[in-house]
This record gives structure tokens, sequence and C-alpha cells, in this order.
């Protein structure tokens, strides 16, 4: 009981910490101190008197969803005694694999910059600003000649480099269940009133069922807590503005990696500029630092010209602590579809990337990090159905060599878009990843006649090289129901 009470002082004192650096809590303050204007606010019941005027103004809402959505993406240690590390990774062989991991994306990196003669950051001259500028809106008809420059690394690069740490599947289990709404004019009605109410924890749990399209921009802005107000797009405009002023090594591969992808893909390739707008703005954003306090990766860091091994001229490199890999274009692709005003489609694919995406590239134990991932995938596979895991494996045409990519990614660039915003759904509604490796799993159960006849990991390949025509709840559904009963 004692351990309990003292973990929520924690937790508490954590989160007001958290806050009192954000917008919200200025905002609190002012509303604070201008409510005592008011005639109602009695000096004798003062306390009460601004905490139900904050209430029935709706300020109590506000808070309610900002320490909501602190508790979403910061899990606190379970022991207030555990040291920092633990936090960012508790298990020790996995903080050196990710160091090792790391080490090596920082040096591909920095062998491009020496082969190809270019600093990883430079100012751009003023007349550079100003053709940037105009044409920013229009980024995708631009096509310098990006042919010397490659990915930093490709999901393929990072499962071979896991699988030369040796991960093995465990006996994970799946726990969610994704259910199907059957009554959609009812299930529209009550998405309304959630809406209405604004309530980030009731917009969670409605979603679990799925959104209707009408509400999904509403309903994930709710449950990442994103308001777009006027300091949000201020924000975004001086992202904005640094990307016209300095030019970073990152932006070719960003660029290369919207052609290689997007640029390529049916249902994307009308968002190119939105997408480089994006990721060009993500990479100058040090508020991205942040989640590297519970990232079991570390920030890649750099040295000013000239002064290479002196900490005090260390920085962070790019400004965000991210190397983007290729498909990293992809996890915006799909918001494009959900929101037009630039600011709030950043703020929400930041939002997506601190909460959930950077799990999809670091390796970590938990539960909805890519290496947890992969083993519920094979464990799944092996589980119930064995003769198909062990099948492939025979031939050469390991599962997890074709699914890899589909986990890396979310899915997106495989699934038709409207599929691929029903799965997402679940990835917010039960702020967990795992579904990804039971889509993964059900999709092999429901090629498994089809797979069961190759003899090579190139027909296997073939066989599930088009996932646009499959629908993910049913898919999921008859997959959980086969392995429940």
């Amino acid at each position: 009981m004692l351990q309990e009470e003292s973990d929520l002082s924690l937790t508490i004192a954590q989160i007001v910490q958290k806050l009192k650096g954000s917008s919200l809590y200025a905002q609190l303050e002012r509303q604070a101190w201008a409510s005592l204007q008011r005639p109602e606010i009695k000096l004798e019941s003062l306390k009460e008197d601004i905490k139900r005027f904050l209430k029935t103004s709706g300020w109590e809402k506000k808070l309610q969803n900002a320490v909501y959505s602190e508790l979403s993406v910061f899990p606190l240690p379970s022991h207030p005694a555990a040291p920092p590390e633990h936090l960012k990774e508790p298990l020790v062989y996995m903080r050196k694999a990710q160091g090792s991991w790391e080490k090596r994306i920082l040096k591909s990196l920095n062998s491009m910059c020496t082969e190809l003669s270019i600093p990883l950051a430079r100012k751009r001259p003023v007349g550079e600003q100003k053709e940037l500028l105009n044409k920013w809106n229009e980024m995708g008809t631009d096509e310098p000649d990006l042919s010397l420059f490659r990915p930093v690394y490709a999901p393929k690069d990072f499962l071979e480099f896991q699988d030369s740490f040796g991960f093995n599947p465990s006996s994970s289990e799946s726990k969610r269940h994704p259910r199907i709404e059957l009554f959609e004019n009812e299930h529209v009605r009550i998405g309304q009133k959630v809406l209405a109410e604004q309530d980030s924890a009731a917009a969670q749990q409605y979603i679990r069922q799925g959104s209707p399209t009408a509400l999904r921009a509403e309903l994930w802005a709710l449950i990442l807590n994103i308001s777009n107000q006027p300091e949000d797009i201020l924000y975004y405009e001086q992202l904005k503005t640094n990307v016209i002023q300095h030019d970073l090594l990152v932006d070719s591969l960003i660029y290369k990696d919207v052609k290689l992808t997007a640029s390529n893909d049916d249902y994307y390739f009308v968002f190119e500029d939105y997408l480089y707008q994006v990721l060009l703005c993500f990479s100058r954003d040090t508020s991205v630092l942040g989640h590297f306090a519970y990232n079991s990766a570390s920030p890649p860091r750099s040295y000013i010209r000239g002064k290479l091994g002196i900490e005090e001229y260390a920085v962070f490199y790019p400004p965000n602590g991210v190397i983007p890999f290729h498909g990293f274009s992809m996890y915006v692709a799909p918001l494009c579809f959900l929101y037009h005003e630039p600011s709030k489609l950043y703020q929400t694919f930041r939002e997506m990337y601190v909460r959930f995406f950077f799990r999809l590239h670091s390796i970590s134990s938990h539960p909805s990090g890519i290496v947890s991932l992969c083993l519920l995938f094979e464990t799944l596979l092996q589980t119930y159905l064995p003769q198909l895991f062990y099948h492939l494996r025979e031939i050469g045409a390991q599962p997890l060599r074709i699914s890899f990519k589909w986990m890396v990614r979310a899915f997106s660039g495989y699934l038709a878009t409207d599929q691929l915003l029903l799965l997402w759904d679940r990835i917010l509604g039960y702020n967990s990843l795992e579904i990804l490796a039971v889509l993964a799993a059900a999709v092999f159960a429901f090629r498994a006649v089809n797979l069961m006849e190759v003899t090579s990991l190139a027909a296997a390949e073939a066989v599930l090289a088009d996932l646009s025509t499959l629908k993910v709840m049913p898919l999921l559904q008859i997959f959980l129901f086969a392995t429940v009963t």
C-alpha cells in the first residue's frame, strides 16, 4: 500500500513538472487570475470558487486531457529507485544492441558525408532561401540530382542486424481482440457525443470499435490532445523558417525517400508537397528530443567543424535526433487524407511518432517495440499455423523476412488507405502496436493454402506481394476467433 502511494506521488510530481512547461499551464494561470475579477468569486471560498469556474468554463476538461495524454505517452518506472536508463530500457542486452545499431547508422551517415564531400548542415545563401520559400507549396516539381544519395538503412538491414543479436521467439500472447461496430448510425451518434464532451479517455475507448470516416480527424486530434492553437501554428511557422534558412544533409535523404516511396504510390503521390513540408520541419523540431526520455535509443550527436571530440561543441544531429530510413515518409502519408491544414497535419504526425512509430525502428523490450512484435508474430504462427510455419522455414522463406517490412511501416503503403486507417484506429484505441503482429499473422493465415504450395522464398513473396485488397477487420476477427476457440 505504501509503495503504491509512493508511486502515485512520483507520478503526480512528474506530470505536474511536465505540464508546468506547457502553454496550457500558462493559460490556466491566466484564467485563474482573470476569474478573480468575477463577482461570483468570494474571498472566503476562493479556492472552491476558482475550481468551480475552471470546471464550468471547460478548462478542467482540458487539464484532464493533458494529464491523460502524459500518462499515455510516458510510462513511469515501476520502482522509484530504478536508475534513469531503466526508464529508457530495463534490459542491459537490449541497451547494448540499440547502442551498436546507433553506431552503425551514424557511421553510414558520416561515410556518405565524406564520400560526397557534403557538410551535415549549412546556411542557405539568401537567393536560395527566397527560391525555396517561393516553391514551398510545390516542392514536388523540383528534381535535384539525388543519384549519389542512398538511404542510411532499410527495414531489411534492421532485421538482419536484429538476427545477428539472436533475438528468439517468446511466448507473448495477444491480449486484445478488436470488434467491428454493427450499428453504424448509432456508432456515429455516439461518436458525435464523445466529440461534444471533448474527453480524450472516452474518445480512446470509443475508437476501439473503429471510427466513422467523417469523425476520424477530430477523434484522433482529441485522443492525441492536439488543439492547433495560435502558438502551435506559430511554432510550425518557426520550423518552416528554419528549413528555409538552413540546408541539412538529411533533407536530401527525406527528398529521396519521398521520391522512392510515396511518389510512386497510387494513394499518396498527390500529397508529395505535404510530405516534404512535414518531414523537413520535423527534422528541425527539437521538441521531439523529449521522447528519448522513454525511448531505448539516444539521439545521434555531431561536432561543430574543427571541434571533434570536444563535448561542449557536440550538437544533436539532426536537431530532432531522428535519422530517417527508407520508407520513413510513409508514417506521414496516410495522415494527409485526414488533415489539410499544415500545422495540424504536422502536430498529428509528431504526436503519432513520439507515441508509437519510434518503437518500430529501435531495439527495446517494450511490448509495442519491434522486437516484441517479431516475437509475437512468430509465436502466433508457430502456435496456430505450425505446419505453415515449418514449411516456409524449410524452403528458406522465413515468415519474418516477409512480414517485417509490413510491421516496421505499420502496414502503410501495403493496405488500402481506408483499411490502414481502421487499423491505426485500433493502435490509438488500445495505445499499443501489438495489433500489427496479429494482423501480419492473420495475413499468413488467410493465404495459408497458397503458401503451403510454394517451394521458394520468391514464390512465397509473390503470394503475399499485394495486400491492397484485404479487409482488415474481418481478417483479424477470423484469425482471433480461430485462436480463442
